[in-house]
């Protein structure tokens, strides 16, 4: 294959990105990559100065880029943005469900006491945001790229979902919910030439994440279980995520793809 051939595999002109979560990091990252394809973007996120303040800067980059903030837990809300960015922007064909964390204000390193003694009421906010928000925006969008012969999932969960984190039960649980929706979504919709996958994060610098780390002790001790001895940066996943939401990946489906820096490794 030449150069110009796989380029052209990775070439996104024409299609309309729809990613949630993304006024910063990850999905901010990712919502940059896929307009250097050449996609047109809809940037999602909870705190629309936000959403605006990231789809700027991407116009102003020579983007076609468009902000829609909206809570991904709420299913109506949900179906509202996306008929807002298909006028908008035009038909998806891209979705990213980046949208995580325990929703918009508290990264998944806040320390939570031990499972039995979280409160039943607080598993919620893990569950609506990791799991039926992923729920939400791709019950939306499904009969829409059914319709069109064709489209992209992407769904971010995290490593706790794959080998599991001792202070983060609920979190975990969540993000392998989301993990086994996806499988089960890819097959229910593979017919149609819609795939499906997830890409599992290990620690990435993230502005929550950073602000968390900022300690140097802390940091280089969270380092430390990294084999390749630094932690993620925005980029790192983005980069597999534009190449999923691409032709070069139109045979690969159900699959769960690790970007950790070795902090667990898949067979």
């Amino acid at each position: 294959m030449s150069t110009n051939q796989f380029e052209a595999l990775l070439d996104l002109t024409g299609r309309t990105a729809l990613i949630t979560g993304a006024g910063q990091g990850v999905g901010l990252a990712t919502a940059r990559m896929l307009a250097g394809q050449g996609a047109r973007v809809a940037i999602n996120d909870f705190h629309g100065d936000r959403a605006e303040a990231a789809a700027t800067a991407l116009r102003e980059d020579g983007a076609d880029a468009f902000a829609w903030p909206a809570d991904v837990t709420n299913a109506e809300a949900v179906v509202e943005m996306v008929d807002a960015v298909e006028s908008g922007l035009g038909p998806i064909d891209i979705l990213v469900n980046n949208a995580g964390n325990a929703g918009p204000n508290e990264s998944p390193l806040t320390p939570t006491p031990p499972f039995w003694d979280v409160p039943v009421a607080d598993w919620g906010k893990w569950l609506g945001v990791n799991l039926f928000g992923v729920m939400h925006c791709t019950h939306a969008v499904t009969p829409r790229m059914i319709e069109r012969g064709g489209g992209r999932v992407v769904t971010i969960i995290s490593d706790a979902g794959r080998v599991g984190e001792p202070h983060l039960v609920v979190y975990s649980g969540a993000k392998a919910g989301a993990a086994g929706f996806m499988r089960g979504y890819a097959k229910a919709v593979a017919r149609h030439k819609i795939t499906a996958n997830c890409v599992a994060l290990g620690a990435i610098m993230t502005p929550p994440v950073a602000e968390a780390l900022a300690d140097d002790a802390t940091r280089a001790k969270v380092e430390r279980s990294y084999p390749l001895r630094r932690l993620g940066q925005p980029e790192d996943p983005a980069a597999l995520i534009t190449f999923l939401a691409s032709d070069g990946a139109s045979w690969m489906t159900g699959q769960t793809i690790p970007v950790n820096g070795g902090y667990s490794m898949a067979v």
